[in-house]
């Protein structure tokens, strides 16, 4: 069975745009396989500005090499208790790095270049609580 993500893009800030609709099929790196593990689909609550470790690769790679293999990983900042707060952020890290930051009801999902000492970490804009939902498609 294959994993598909899809996205579709609208918008009316762009003139003449007449939308953008994809799918993929997450496969393993230069293959036509399909991936067949996942960390399957969790939330996560965060009540600190500290950051956290939301996927330890450590865990996913068991002391191997992962760095050339195909990951996918899927991230919502779902807000707290049906309060979706548009003006709180949560950082999200990828090997060290700053890649974004999520805001109440915005999601990201990208390939992610991972080894056994890089994880992926979160940490909130403050101490307000927020919860994530996210899961990990790998190859493992």
């Amino acid at each position: 069975m294959a994993t598909t993500a899809s996205i579709t893009l609208a918008s009316d800030i762009i003139p003449n745009f007449g939308g953008y609709t994809k799918s993929m099929t997450l496969t393993e790196a230069g293959t036509l396989t399909d991936l067949k593990e996942t960390t399957g689909y969790s939330r996560r609550q965060l009540s600190s500005a500290s950051k956290v470790d939301l996927v330890t690769m450590a865990n996913l790679a068991g002391g191997e090499d992962t760095t050339n293999l195909s990951h996918k990983i899927f991230i919502k900042n779902i807000g707290y208790r049906g309060t979706v707060a548009k003006d709180k952020y949560v950082k999200v890290f990828i090997n060290s790095v700053e890649v974004g930051l999520l805001y109440g009801g915005d999601w990201m999902m990208c390939p992610v270049v991972a080894s056994d000492n890089e994880d992926i970490e979160v940490q909130p804009e403050d101490d307000n609580t927020v919860v994530l939902e996210w899961v990990m498609f790998y190859e493992g």
